[in-house]
């Protein structure tokens, strides 16, 4: 949860436009951002294609048109 939250910050992002921005629903970041489930109470963690996706995201790349040019 903290490195999602220092890259929210370093995004300059809500919580609802970091949501956005990974293509997930609010309660989904929201569960990720307090590392357990809001429906069960257990442990949840991003997946690597979420963490992969913050990745391309600070780096600029938000747009996949990009990929059309590999």
């Amino acid at each position: 949860p903290a490195a999602l939250k220092a890259w929210q910050a370093s995004m300059q992002l809500t919580q609802a436009g970091a949501a956005a921005a990974l293509g997930v629903h609010l309660a989904t970041y929201r569960d990720w951002l307090t590392g357990k489930s809001r429906t069960t109470g257990k442990p949840v963690s991003i997946d690597r294609r979420t963490e992969l996706a913050c990745l391309a995201l600070s780096a600029g790349l938000d747009d996949a048109h990009w990929l059309c040019q590999i």
